[in-house]
């Protein structure tokens, strides 16, 4: 079960574990800590996450850069910016420090 590390745009901390296999959002979601009001469809970017490490974000999928490219007049955009629900957790996964952005 990879355990993450979360920091609230508040600066609240938190850590949660998941299932192997299970989306990044559904996992934030459970803990009320990301809305994913599209459920899971790479269109709303409400589920928007900074990761501390790109290199365990992973490839954003081609919708997911449109969705974040449109975010990206109303919040900050960076290179570790990825959708939590195009993000399927992985071993990799386990120790990574996230930070929720802020609503758009």
């Amino acid at each position: 079960m990879p355990k993450l590390y979360i920091t609230t745009p508040t600066g609240e901390k938190h850590i949660i574990e998941a299932e192997i296999g299970c989306s990044m959002m559904e996992a934030l979601n459970s803990e009320s800590l990301v809305e994913g009001t599209c459920g899971g469809a790479a269109s709303c970017g409400t589920c928007h996450v900074y990761f501390k490490d790109p290199a365990v974000a992973g490839d954003q999928t081609e919708d997911e850069g449109y969705m974040l490219e449109g975010l990206s007049d109303f919040v900050e955009v960076k290179e570790s910016s990825r959708l939590s629900c195009q993000i399927t957790l992985l071993d990799i996964h386990d120790g990574a420090e996230i930070v929720i952005a802020p609503e758009a």
